[in-house]
């Protein structure tokens, strides 16, 4: 599995769900109970300016992971940062090397990517979910992010990265598992 390209396949997925965002949508609230639209997609900026100074190998200055800004054109700024936190991910090594995560910690590259990829997969969920659209964007996405996910030790509950385990009937989607084991609502609608 290249984690390098299932990374730019979950960019481009929730960037083509972010390119269908009108200002109006901006307010509209998301799965993530904390974050409406606009606030969901300046979360996936900031991501991605941090794990692209993260990857350059030296540590960032923590503030960055705060740093994106949404302006006129949100998808515009999005995809301005996956251009960069693609590049930084496709640097020479990057994979081997250690990478600082935000308050998560010291990764190998590949972790750190795949930390990324896991993001994107489920926030593009979220965003096609705040849009009122299935969530189901790419199977074979969630498929590898589940797996992944299913093998980390994750912080769970109030102030945590991750909200509680919500139970699901064998028959859900791929993408309501991941969701599910996420902490999110599989049902969730806005």
């Amino acid at each position: 599995m290249d984690i390098l390209e299932l990374d730019r396949r979950a960019s481009d997925a929730l960037g083509k769900v972010v390119a269908a965002v009108t200002p109006e949508d901006l307010r509209r609230p998301t799965p993530c109970a904390d974050w409406t639209l606009h606030g969901l997609i300046r979360h996936q900026v900031c991501e991605n300016l941090g794990f692209a100074a993260a990857a350059s190998g030296t540590p960032p200055d923590r503030s960055v992971w705060d740093s994106g800004v949404l302006g006129a054109d949100p998808h515009e700024d999005f995809q301005r940062s996956v251009d960069l936190v693609t590049e930084a991910f496709a640097a020479e090594g990057m994979l081997e090397r250690q990478v600082e995560v935000r308050e998560f910690g010291v990764f190998s590259g590949a972790f750190a990517v795949s930390m990324h990829f896991i993001d994107g997969v489920v926030h593009g969920w979220d965003a096609a979910r705040a849009l009122g659209r299935p969530g189901d964007l790419d199977p074979d996405l969630a498929e590898a992010a589940l797996e992944m996910v299913l093998r980390m030790p994750l912080s769970r509950g109030p102030g945590q990265a991750f909200g509680h385990l919500v139970e699901v009937p064998d028959s859900a989607s791929v993408y309501q598992r991941l969701a599910a084991h996420l902490g999110r609502d599989p049902q969730w609608t806005p």
